[in-house]
């Protein structure tokens, strides 16, 4: 028994030393069937590891210290800083910064990783890099600074032992072509390794890229490469999975050819989930190279199922839907940190895109972060991929080079679906063909600014010549157009250029310029921050993304669903509202709704927003995709004793689409009279009128206020009524344009000046008021002012005016640097133009003073301009408060006159104080003029009467 039990226990010690010895086999084995990854810089702004540097140039030069990496070598205070544009069209000009960056770094790699393949891999550095690993160089110099490139340094390395990286980067190429493809343009020109920096190291035999043509259908397609080491055993398997981490299918095989390089793997799925901008359905795969049966390399990677499709004279269409782009165009950059960005800061680029309910970015004009690219897939956003070049181009050799890079780092995403070759001009056309060689999709290559591929690009047409341009017989589709510039472009006229995009049949929908303001904080100039006068400061959002008022512009006019109702409900209106589904993929019953019944307070309390009555949300109707229906919000039967109501639409993913606002005719005055009564004196030169504690005085002579003092003390609030009306310099009596008149009136607004002569003026008592009458001779007609008991002041005033005008209104004299705040209910809180009306909501806003200067500072909203739908305002003064509130809510407040950046490049309007008007103007962009840029830009041709009624209220301190 006990030898049968030691021979017993003999043989089952065998086997548990067998599988001791395989355990620990199969665990490292797995480990190096995986790409193993190693960070020798950081991976991004706020993140990032310390090198040691010299630059050869500028701040800091000569002497070796150490550098944050990544990061561009101005914003951590080395070299000199540069804009493209001032040498546009030199490759090698005098008097250009010219810097050369030297690094150095120490580092260890494991000594199991003797028998692999490692690489140096750079993410982006600009722009001529050599590499050298221990003394010896890795391989070629790279030229071009925006493209992922690697070396091979299994050779060069001291494997479990300290290595030594150098890295020589200069700031210009020796290259003519990459100089002006990426240095000569109009944005800053960074130096320094900007984006991270790692190793990888691989098995012997592995895969190298991958290459997805997933099609809406269900086809698949992958083109899978070896990078090392084929033999005729080699096969590859791959498995789908979904986000969930479900298998999706069978798993697909496929062998290596012998003496062939790459596998191609297929298969047709069933029931896939489509990505599009609405719906970014990702699937995940993972590919496994097997020698024989066993597993010796595994990679992953995620696509989308869709298909891209241009049809001739037709469309752009995804998914055998056509599609319009509702777009824009973007750089990578951040105020701190120049290109040099990180996950946090890519996702929210693309989130901010969103919000403005657009689907497609551009990247102009080079390749961004990879992981930009991650949050447009998984977000939803339409991506123009871009080769660098903006007016110069590459050489054939070098462009080649880099369009193998672009592509082959970037082609599994669902979110590319064109290949720009450069812009606008930029484009070496020998390249066109390039893409495809590394793209089994073969995606549309597109010229932005050019015909190409069935697709005209054009940019900045002005309104006329974009109705001209659809007249062709091909797709229109600007890469860019309304070029904005500090508050004009991009909102500015986008609803009349939308109207005829969407609504033409060979639309392509248009991308704006720009999404931020490329604006960089000076380590040389205390953090100034500099947007190169007016060169960087053409965004959407501000450089740190603050959101300008064309943001909501854009965001409204873009919305995907729309209620089709405007803003004054009538007496009979029953709860029902006509919707229009924009979408091309989703159907608004997976879209929810919100009412809310609004009570507003009044200009005494103080208080911004507004009580909510009732609110309740719903489901939305059954309407497919660019069709019409209703929606019936099921009111209670006393709705109108609340003063507004809401509509809110929100996305299937929660996210506010937009909310409109609606009003209907209720009484309600917003500023009351009171006790007491209201004495009449007359004086030597003029009327003063007593009503409790306010004394208001009216000059004899011309009919305006002399004075105002509010329990004994002044409120320099007079000067008026004063007619105001202005137009264009360079404009004609009948509103053409002048062209022989002097260059940049355009941009400067004259005040028509006009006789004015008081032809009488009485005041009496009239019952427990007090009113006084001035008529005029002029388009002043007459001005009826009526002091109420409580100090309640009532303006009735009645003006005409017969010609063309682009602004128009009475004014009011009081001086800007007495105040302080400002509290109104009306649509906001963003100013408008009357190209510009989109975009606000009715609710009550309070705004300190500002005055900023556009493109130099960037508090927003501005305190200053023309605020649409206005029912009350409240100005807090160091004198007091002054009170207004209007019974002609289609009329505009005017709060003194809005500043153009330093430059004037917009516009220069009339002083016009406190005003009431009845026109505003619109304003241009950077590009195209007033009246080029749509019907609602044009100037207003006006006749007879116009007649208001404002109440005033005055509260000294």
């Amino acid at each position: 028994m006990k030898n049968s039990f030691t021979n017993c226990n003999f043989k089952n010690l065998c086997w548990m030393l067998v599988a001791l010895l395989h355990l620990p086999f199969v665990g490292s084995y797995a480990q190096e069937a995986s790409t193993e990854i190693k960070y020798l810089s950081g991976k991004g702004y706020q993140d990032t590891k310390e090198w040691e540097f010299m630059v050869t140039g500028g701040r800091k030069s000569g002497e070796w210290s150490t550098i944050s990496v990544p990061s561009v070598w101005e914003q951590e205070g080395f070299g000199q800083y540069q804009y493209g544009i001032k040498f546009y069209g030199k490759p090698f000009p005098d008097g250009i910064a010219d810097e050369v960056g030297h690094y150095k770094y120490t580092f260890e790699v494991p000594q199991e990783w003797e028998n692999r393949i490692v690489r140096i891999i750079f993410d982006g550095s600009m722009t001529d890099t050599e590499v050298k690993i221990n003394g010896r160089s890795a391989g070629d110099k790279h030229q071009g600074a925006f493209y992922r490139f690697k070396y091979d340094i299994t050779d060069l390395l001291k494997y479990g032992k300290e290595n030594l990286l150098e890295v020589t980067v200069s700031k210009e190429s020796s290259n003519a072509s990459v100089n002006l493809a990426e240095r000569r343009a109009d944005y800053w020109n960074f130096g320094g390794i900007f984006r991270p920096v790692f190793l990888e190291a691989l098995p012997p035999k592995f895969i190298e890229r991958t290459a997805i043509d997933a099609q809406a259908n269900g086809k698949f397609l992958a083109e899978v490469y070896l990078g090392n080491g084929y033999n005729s055993n080699l096969s590859v398997k791959a498995q789908v999975t979904d986000e969930d981490g479900k298998k999706v299918g069978d798993e697909i095989k496929a062998q290596i050819e012998e003496g062939g390089d790459k596998a191609v793997l297929e298969a047709d799925f069933d029931d896939v989930q489509l990505w599009t901008a609405e719906t970014p359905n990702l699937y995940n795969i993972e590919f496994s190279l097997y020698d024989g049966g066993e597993l010796v390399h595994k990679i992953k990677d995620r696509f989308g199922f869709r298909t891209i499709e241009i049809k001739a004279s037709d469309g752009i269409y995804v998914n055998g839907q056509r599609v319009l782009m509702k777009g824009v165009n973007k750089h990578s950059f951040w105020p701190e940190s120049g290109r040099t960005l990180n996950k946090e800061l890519n996702y929210a680029d693309a989130k901010l895109i969103k919000e403005m309910n657009m689907n497609a970015v551009r990247l102009s004009h080079y390749p961004s972060d990879p992981e930009f690219l991650d949050a447009c897939d998984e977000l939803g956003l339409y991506v123009l991929h871009e080769l660098g070049g903006w007016h110069g181009h590459y050489d054939e050799n070098i462009g080649m080079e880099l369009i193998e890079s672009l592509v082959t780092r970037d082609v599994n995403h669902p979110s590319v679906i064109f290949w720009d070759n450069g812009n606008e001009g930029g484009w070496n056309t020998e390249l066109d063909d390039e893409f495809a060689k590394w793209d089994p999709q073969n995606r549309p290559v597109l010229h932005p600014q050019q015909l190409l591929n069935g697709v005209e690009t054009m940019h900045y047409r002005s309104y006329g010549e974009t109705q001209e341009y659809f007249r062709g017989d091909y797709i229109f589709m600007p890469t860019e157009f309304l070029h904005g510039l500090y508050d004009g472009g991009h909102g500015a006229g986008l609803h009349d250029y939308w109207e005829m995009m969407r609504k033409h049949p060979r639309s392509g929908g248009g991308f704006l310029w720009v999404f931020a303001d490329e604006g960089i904080v000076r380590t040389d100039q205390d953090g100034r921050i500099d947007n190169q006068g007016n060169f960087g400061a053409d965004g959407i959002v501000g450089p740190h993304h603050e959101k300008e008022g064309s943001f909501f512009t854009i965001k409204e006019v873009w919305s995907p669903v729309m209620v089709m109702h405007n803003d004054h409900l009538s007496s009979d209106f029953d709860g029902t509202f006509t919707v229009e589904n924009r979408y091309d993929f989703t159907n608004l019953n997976e879209c929810t709704f919100e009412w809310e019944l609004a009570e507003f307070y009044s200009p005494e309390e103080g208080k911004s927003g507004h009580k909510t009555i009732e609110k309740e949300d719903f489901n939305g109707p059954d309407v497919a995709p660019h069709e019409e229906g209703e929606i019936d919000l099921e009111l209670p039967s006393n709705w109108k004793e609340a003063d507004a109501l809401y509509l809110t639409v929100k996305n299937p993913e929660g996210r506010e689409l937009w909310t409109w606002s609606y009003t209907w005719e209720k009484e309600k005055q917003y500023l009351t009279s009171g006790n007491g009564k209201v004495f009449l004196e007359t004086t030597a030169n003029g009327y003063k009128v007593t009503s409790g504690d306010l004394e208001i005085v009216f000059d004899r002579e011309d009919g305006k206020i002399q004075s105002i003092q509010e329990n004994g003390k002044a409120i320099s609030f007079k000067g008026g009524p004063r007619f105001v009306a202005a137009r264009r310099g360079d404009r004609t009596l009948d509103g053409t344009v002048n062209p022989d008149f002097e260059k940049g009136m355009d941009r400067i607004y004259k005040e028509i000046e006009l006789e004015r002569e008081l032809q009488e003026i009485e005041a009496q008592q009239e019952g427990e008021n007090v009113v006084v009458k001035a008529v005029y001779f002029g388009p002043m007609e007459e001005v009826i002012w009526t002091i109420q008991p409580g100090g309640l002041v009532q303006l009735d005033y009645t003006y005409q005016y017969n010609g063309v005008v682009e602004l128009m209104g009475v004014s009011f004299d009081y001086p800007e640097h007495e105040v302080e705040s400002i509290r109104w209910l009306g649509e906001g809180p963003y100013r408008v133009w009357q190209n510009r009306i989109h975009g606000t909501t009715l609710d009550i806003y309070g705004n300190d003073y500002n005055d900023p200067i556009p493109g130099e500072s960037f508090i927003y909203p501005e305190f200053k301009g023309y605020f649409n739908d206005w029912h009350w305002a409240a100005l807090q003064t160091t004198e007091g408060k002054i009170y207004m509130a209007s019974e002609n809510q289609d009329n505009y407040l005017g709060i003194f006159t809005p500043r153009d950046g330093r430059d004037a490049l917009l516009y220069t309007l009339p002083k016009t104080g406190i005003a009431v008007f009845d026109v505003i103007p619109a304003v241009r962009n950077k590009v195209n003029a007033t009246d080029l840029v749509g019907p609602s830009s044009q100037p207003q041709k006006v006749s007879g009467s116009k007649s208001g009624r404002v109440y005033f209220k005055f509260k000294s301190k």
